[in-house]
């Protein structure tokens, strides 16, 4: 898919309101790139509604250092029928939860998204799964339109950039990559302070969280073709005593799949309905988003996800599955 960017700049040009969502449960690249678009759409004087599907309706506490935030509107507010809606980061249309009704009748629905994964849903296509973060391809539509770079614009955009790449550690880190991240540094973005609220910071009850879910790993060197997965749990139980949101629940990944001796690391985190949210990662050889797309989910290559409904170990017996039929 080539992304039409003609049509699309011809179309919010055009419009008197622009709505725009991201995914349920969105995480930086998402909520991010959406902001970023609804300050630039916002500062030049059109009329915006931006939200994400989730209800209740609550910006994740780790986002919350993100500009632009008083844009946001819960779905109940969200139009029917849109006349032009942009989408950002979602694979599927039911990606968007609350807002795939919006969505499906909109007049107009302008999808940015980089994930191979992509269903096609929309009747404009921003996707490009070479596309290091959704952020490349909602800088392109700001440049597209015209619109100014602002420090709280590029701040968003950077956001989404730096948490998609793995702070600039993963394989889709181009010339290209550090060239965006260089010029909205250059718009005003403060790397330091962005890593320090997306990576720095954490209550005192995340610690003993985070010591639960390691003292439950699990490693099983004969999954993944002999390359080894490395699992745990993160349970209602473990985030009641200090009231953490699930959220708070999504760093532990990053400590997991550390293991040297698994190419592929899981967490199942229980949501506050008693469903696992599973979060699945590789380092190099396992294509972690085609296992996940089979149960339902989708992704990356190396950073995917599902959700499953059931226990944990079905879940990791499932997904050992799909990881086994590459």
């Amino acid at each position: 898919m080539s992304p039409d960017w003609g049509r699309a700049v011809k179309i919010v040009d055009g419009a008197d309101r622009v709505c725009l969502a991201c995914h349920i449960r969105p995480d930086a690249d998402a909520l991010g790139s959406m902001v970023a678009v609804a300050l630039a759409l916002h500062g030049r004087g059109q009329r915006v509604v931006a939200s994400f599907g989730d209800e209740p309706f609550a910006v994740p506490a780790i986002l919350r250092f993100l500009p632009g935030l008083d844009l946001l509107s819960p779905p109940a507010a969200y139009p029917a029928r849109p006349e032009v809606m942009l989408s950002f980061d979602a694979a599927s249309i039911d990606r968007l939860g609350a807002l795939a009704r919006p969505a499906a009748a909109a007049a107009e629905l302008i999808v940015l998204d980089h994930h191979a994964s992509n269903t096609g849903f929309g009747t404009v296509s921003l996707v490009d799964p070479d596309a290091a973060a959704t952020a490349v391809l909602a800088v392109g539509l700001i440049d597209q339109l015209g619109l100014p770079l602002t420090r709280d614009v590029a701040l968003g955009l950077y956001a989404g950039l730096v948490t998609d790449t793995g702070s600039f550690k993963f394989s889709a880190t181009t010339p290209q990559v550090h060239g965006l991240a260089a010029r909205l540094i250059a718009a005003g973005v403060d790397p330091a302070a962005v890593s320090r609220e997306l990576y720095d910071r954490a209550p005192f009850g995340y610690l003993g969280m985070l010591a639960a879910a390691l003292g439950r790993a699990q490693l099983d060197r004969a999954a993944a073709r002999s390359r080894g997965l490395v699992w745990t749990t993160v349970t209602r139980a473990d985030r009641t005593p200090s009231n953490l949101p699930l959220d708070a629940a999504e760093s532990v990944i990053d400590v997991i799949r550390r293991t040297d001796e698994a190419e592929v690391a899981a967490v199942l985190k229980e949501d506050d309905n008693g469903g696992w949210q599973v979060s699945v990662r590789s380092k190099e050889f396992i294509d972690v988003g085609i296992a996940c797309t089979e149960l339902g989910g989708g992704g990356h290559a190396r950073a995917a996800g599902f959700s499953y409904t059931g226990r944990p170990g079905e879940a990791i017996g499932a997904l050992m599955r799909a990881l086994d039929e590459q």
